[in-house]
């Protein structure tokens, strides 16, 4: 046995037992007659004391020896501590050792193993066994475990069966890239890592298995954004029998749980707001409602002027900074450069000051005056002492780039509160969205959700207008959850692949299984999928998810740890029947 007991467990009350304790020197002070050890595991901190007026000599030897991260064992008397120390739950008791045992020694590691460290992002990426010593990243894993144990024992009492579906599945080209698997079997064949275990779980629901749920990974191989992972982890749900409001109630339930156990925050009912709503107010499909700053249409109130920038605009819309007044001309300046960067890609930005005398001044006061501009304060809802910015053009990018400067705007004015939750469900999503590449719909969310009772018609005349029976769950601005009800019948789903572009051949080869399973009493069913590493992080109070993975990929892609992808043997290449060209 290595330890009786844990370096986090010992108190007072424990005063003259003797322990046996083992784990990582965090910290040495050595004073030649007397040395203190901070040992580390995962449940804490205990003091060591080694005095050589009451330590064997040997022992004393062996500890002027140690190292920082050296792995050892000690046994010894817990002794009241001279000099407590109230900032950790040990910090009354020291133990005075007899005996110690050094277990494996270490390299200075190359960072400090501290709260707050020395290593860079890179740096503690490629030794991130090292990282995962760190509390901060320890209590994110462990934190992380608590959400997945509370999510699994809320879906079991509600009657979920945890299923687990293939890893080795085959390729389909809708959506983002397959990362694909080679069959040495099965010459010139390759399997395909799934995206989500989407069919599968539509089969299992076919199976009559009622209530499904599964803590799967996924995997995309896609361009990757600031805080997207090539692998990342679903909690994936389906259930028979059920309507749209059947799922939200059920899920609604499952996050209201979690934000309680884990965050011990009680929320009401959710609000919901429509796709088309969420997108004129907001801009967004997935608004963060903790604050206001909502868009204000103006198109009504400043095309009737001769200022051609708005009259020509497909939409003008603009949104009222609290406080903005205060800001000098020089900030206003680089607001406006900032709305111009290509990551936002706006052309310019009209301002209005709302003073606090009630009256305007505003960067186009040639072309509106006083009255025009009260309108537009209006519209907005600016106060004295507000700021209006207002951005004009095509209404989806207009949308998009107002959008993209209230976020801005609240995060310079600290408005994202980290331990403040505003969930909300965005229903009534469009079923197609027109790609400008190839020129035609693709499904917004899959192929296999549903349109709207009634709206199927209506794709023959109208695509962009049918509207999908889907949903998504928002938290603070970011989706965590996203599903729909589901096809359940061969006819429809055939129409949907031919509404999609697909020949009858391609949707056989590809899902054909899917619609031979329909024909033999497929119940009508739907579910929903949320993202596991998203959700934890807002849980955690951050929206950064790398955190909260173990072992997780750089921005690139890669494992800087294990430096993968890599290539491989020549010899494997062989047994796979495979050659490479790389361009060169």
């Amino acid at each position: 046995m290595y330890r009786t007991h844990n370096n986090g467990e010992l108190r007072a009350k424990n005063i003259n037992t003797q322990v046996t304790l083992s784990g990582w020197v965090q910290k040495i002070r050595d004073k030649g007659f007397m040395v203190w050890v901070d040992l580390r595991d995962r449940y804490g901190i205990t003091q060591l004391i080694f005095d050589e007026e009451r330590t064997p000599k040997e022992v004393m030897d062996k500890a002027s020896k140690l190292g920082r991260e050296f792995v050892i064992q000690v046994t010894g008397t817990v002794i009241e501590r001279e000099s407590k120390n109230p900032n950790i739950p040990t910090g009354d008791i020291e133990i005075l050792v007899s005996e110690v045992t050094v277990l494996n020694t270490s390299l200075t590691p190359p960072f400090t193993i501290e709260d707050k460290t020395d290593g860079g992002d890179d740096l503690r990426m490629k030794y991130r066994y090292l990282d995962i010593r760190r509390n901060p990243v320890r209590n994110k894993l462990v934190f992380r475990h608590k959400v997945t144990m509370a999510v699994r024992n809320y879906l079991s009492e509600k009657d979920f069966v945890e299923v687990e579906t293939p890893y080795l599945i085959k390729s389909t080209p809708e959506g983002a890239r397959d990362f694909v698997v080679p069959s040495r079997m099965n010459e010139g064949q390759f399997y395909a890592l799934p995206q989500s275990p989407q069919t599968f779980k539509q089969l299992l629901m076919v199976g009559g298995m009622d209530k499904y749920f599964q803590i799967v990974k996924c995997f995309r191989d896609e361009d990757l954004r600031a805080d997207r992972q090539p692998e990342f982890t679903q909690i994936d749900c389906e259930m028979t029998f059920v309507e749209q409001e059947d799922i939200l109630n059920t899920f609604e339930g499952l996050t209201r749980h979690l934000l309680k156990e884990i965050n011990n925050v009680e929320i009401g009912d959710f609000p919901r707001m429509t796709y088309d709503e969420a997108m004129r107010r907001y801009g967004n499909d997935k608004p963060d409602i903790r604050f206001g700053m909502e868009f204000g249409e103006l198109n009504a109130v400043a095309q009737h002027k001769d200022f051609n920038v708005f009259n020509k605009a497909e939409l003008v819309a603009g949104i009222a900074v609290p406080g903005g007044n205060s800001y000098s001309r020089k900030e206003i300046d680089k607001l406006i450069d900032w709305v111009k960067r290509p990551q936002v890609g706006a052309l310019g930005m009209v301002y209005v000051r709302c003073n606090d005398d009630g009256s305007y001044k505003s960067s186009v006061d040639k072309f509106y005056d006083q009255n025009d501009l009260a309108n537009w304060a209006e519209a907005t809802g600016a106060k004295a002492g507000d700021l209006i910015c207002v951005l004009s053009g095509e209404m989806n990018k207009t949308r998009t780039q107002l959008s993209a400067l209230r976020m801005e705007m609240a995060e310079r004015l600290n408005l994202r509160k980290a331990d403040e939750f505003a969930p909300l469900w965005v229903i009534d999503f469009p079923l197609l969205e027109w790609d400008e590449e190839t020129e035609r719909y693709h499904a917004m969310h899959h192929p296999f959700t549903s349109p709207k009772p009634g709206q199927m018609e209506l794709l023959k005349t109208n695509p962009g207008a049918v509207k999908a029976n889907a949903y998504d769950l928002v938290l603070n601005g970011n989706e965590i959850g996203g599903g729909s009800i589901r096809i359940h019948d061969k006819e429809t789903q055939s129409k949907m692949f031919d509404y999609l572009g697909f020949t009858p051949e391609e949707a056989k080869a590809q899902f054909g299984f899917l619609m031979d399973a329909f024909q033999y009493g497929a119940p009508p069913h739907g579910g929903i999928a949320f993202g596991l590493d998203r959700l934890v992080a807002i849980l955690g109070g951050q929206e950064t998810i790398r955190d909260f993975i173990a072992f997780p990929k750089n921005n690139a892609g890669r494992d800087v740890m294990i430096d993968a992808p890599a290539p491989i043997d020549k010899e494997q290449l062989k047994e796979l029947n495979l050659s490479l060209t790389l361009k060169s």
